[in-house]
């Protein structure tokens, strides 16, 4: 058998190193974790505990366990090609250049409006809090302090990460504690049960599926690590490692605030606002204090923490497709003395300002696009490994390289088979939009196909 062609240097595929190595294993799992927000499950608990009859753990445990396999298809990928880039250099070299940029271009769709949607959820929730202060003040507040930390450099925001990362688990160990205790005491009623993981008396599949289809989307965001790819100095290996260990940790997290936030409010048919429910429950558990750290925290961790290292992600996606000339030059420009793409990281500001102005009402139509170009993306990635691995490699570790991103892409299928209509409708003008842009690439400037053979 031909040996596979895998762990390829930077220099062998066409680049030269611009962006600093300064990562280790240990910050790209905590960007890992912040991306994707140890208490994510505080703001959408609610739906996700109606829409599952109860079973909300079990609902964030199969979430995890199917993550796990793009998880496992994003590690093989960086693993063969440690760029910078994610799904949009991985289909590109391992399918083809065509279908690289359509891929591209759909995780532009959820990387560029992803820290819009966070600006947005997070200002909205601290002019609740503040009303005297304009909705817009806290979005250039959010917008201006990310911006600066990420053109000052990756060692910056990955000092920040740490800061943030510590801050939520401290609250989050404050829950879990005040939530013990709660339930030890017995109230609302509150006692220990396996019912959160499974009920059988209210249990089913299609239900229970429904509800991953909501939470699930907490997990987005461990793919992210994989834009860093070249500013990681622990090697392409590292880059899969932080991707896989970060997924299980944000995982054991998220089943263990949720099952505690069950046993304390049981009925989940009484919620009085399913949107704020996990913040009523925190009352209960500990009184108006535990439920406005909630409250603080969850803005905070969406407008700084998670927007900070969203920000950061498309930006290293621009950078790379404006390398290869998919995207206009500018964009790859690396700023001289902080090493970052810091005109792409500036075109994200500008881009989330508008963006949150045009949906600021709208919160929910721009989540839906969100989570189409996500979950688009997932399904590219996993044709990919299939692709270059089984195909261009002649790889016989069939397991590995088909079962495993077969298994992947059929669970991530189902998922955007359970999008909504407003989600698919906007989804295919944006892919619309992308694949017109394609054959003007290719009809006007000829030169824009890279030699990947």
């Amino acid at each position: 058998m031909a040996e596979l062609q895998t762990n390829q240097p930077q220099s062998n595929m066409g680049y030269k190193q611009e962006l600093k190595r300064s990562l280790t294993f240990w910050d790209l799992l905590i960007y890992g974790l912040v991306f994707m927000v140890p208490i994510a499950p505080f703001g959408i608990y609610g739906a996700v505990a109606q829409g599952s009859n109860g079973m909300v753990a079990l609902a964030y445990l199969i979430g995890m366990v199917g993550m796990i396999f793009t998880a496992l298809s994003y590690a093989r990928m960086s693993e063969a090609f440690p760029i910078a880039g994610s799904v949009y250099a991985y289909a590109q070299r391992g399918i083809n250049d065509s279908v690289g940029f359509i891929a591209g271009w759909l995780i532009l769709l959820d990387y560029i409006f992803v820290p819009a949607l966070l600006y947005l959820v997070s200002a909205a929730a601290l002019h609740d809090i503040v009303p005297t202060i304009p909705l817009l003040v806290w979005l250039v507040i959010f917008i201006a302090i990310n911006t600066l930390v990420n053109v000052l450099g990756i060692e910056f925001t990955a000092k920040a990460n740490k800061i943030i990362v510590v801050a939520e688990l401290i609250v989050l160990v404050i829950f879990v504690a005040v939530g013990i205790f709660a339930i030890i005491k017995g109230v609302n009623g509150a006692e220990f049960t396996w019912k959160p993981l499974y009920d059988a008396d209210h249990f089913s599949m299609g239900t229970v599926m429904g509800a991953v289809s909501i939470a699930v989307l907490s997990f987005l965001g461990f793919d992210a690590i994989s834009t860093l790819a070249e500013e990681s100095k622990g090697g392409s290996k590292a880059i899969g490692r932080a991707i896989i260990f970060s997924l299980l940790v944000v995982g054991v997290l998220f089943i263990i605030q949720t099952w505690v936030a069950a046993l304390i409010w049981p009925d989940y048919t009484s919620f009085e606002n399913a949107d704020v429910a996990f913040y009523q429950i925190a009352e209960i558990a500990g009184g108006p204090w535990l439920k406005w750290m909630t409250i603080i925290a969850t803005a905070v961790a969406w407008g700084i923490a998670d927007a900070l290292v969203a920000q950061a992600a498309i930006s290293r996606i621009l950078y790379s497709m404006a390398r290869d000339r998919k995207l206009p030059k500018v964009l790859s420009k690396v700023h001289p003395k902080f090493k970052t793409p810091y005109v792409s990281t500036l075109l994200v500001a500008v881009v989330s300002l508008l963006v949150t102005a045009f949906f600021a009402s709208q919160i929910g139509a721009l989540a839906s696009v969100v989570n189409f170009g996500a979950l688009s993306a997932f399904l590219f990635l996993h044709a990919s490994v299939v692709i270059y691995f089984i195909k261009k490699q002649k790889s016989k570790q069939y397991f590995k390289h088909l079962v495993l991103p077969l298994i992947g892409f059929i669970i991530i299928g189902y998922v955007w088979f359970s999008l909504d209509p407003l989600s698919k409708q906007l989804g295919f003008i944006w892919l619309g939009i992308g694949i017109l842009y394609l054959i003007l690439l290719k009809v006007f400037k000829k030169d824009t196909s890279l030699d990947l053979e």
